[in-house]
């Protein structure tokens, strides 16, 4: 079966389980949480994934739950479980992350991404959440990065929508039209 198949069953499942208990926020800042020390930490990465006969089940689990600071709320524990006996641990970070984005379209919340030179005051981000909050009557999560090699302005990401109002791509655009202007030239 397509692996992106079974991923999103799985996040499904666990949005269902999540549904039914009430502890959804819980178990998707676990989820989240999970999904970092995945990313962060290859040798984490490296054991949970590892076969059965090399890492115990058992094992994984803790490794899991010691990533969340030796406490995990009993929804997202069963459902380790269930990964662990059916043999799907090596998708565990591709599950919880697509159970994250699930969860979050579930509940009416947004993702987006905010790149800046500096970092953006409390002000500006309540604005922009208010704005999209306006636009699409959704909540909105924005995670925020600095990078000084933008120039100044900013670049702002969420769902299928960019909006590149940096001084580095309007300085990318400018040399395009010189470069594409001169080869006319000769």
């Amino acid at each position: 079966m397509n692996q992106s198949i079974i991923v999103t069953r799985y996040a499904r499942s666990l949005v269902k389980l999540v549904g039914e208990t009430g502890r959804g926020g819980v178990v998707c800042q676990e989820a989240e949480q999970l999904v970092k020390a995945l990313h962060k930490l290859p040798e984490l990465q490296r054991m949970i994934t590892a076969a059965d006969d090399v890492v115990p089940p058992s094992r994984k689990t803790e490794l899991l739950q010691k990533a969340l600071g030796g406490e995990i709320s009993p929804d997202l524990g069963q459902f380790l479980a269930l990964l662990n006996r059916n043999g799907r641990m090596e998708m565990v970070e591709e599950i919880l992350r697509d159970f994250v984005d699930l969860y979050h379209r579930s509940v009416g919340i947004r993702k987006a991404h905010l790149t800046t030179v500096t970092e953006p005051s409390e002000h500006l981000l309540e604005r922009l959440k208010a704005l999209v909050k306006q636009k699409t009557g959704d909540d909105v999560i924005i995670e925020v990065d600095v990078d000084p090699s933008l120039i100044g302005g900013f670049v702002f990401d969420i769902d299928d929508y960019l909006l590149d109002a940096s001084i580095k791509r309007q300085l990318d655009r400018i040399r395009e039209q010189f470069v594409e202007r001169n080869r006319r030239i000769i």
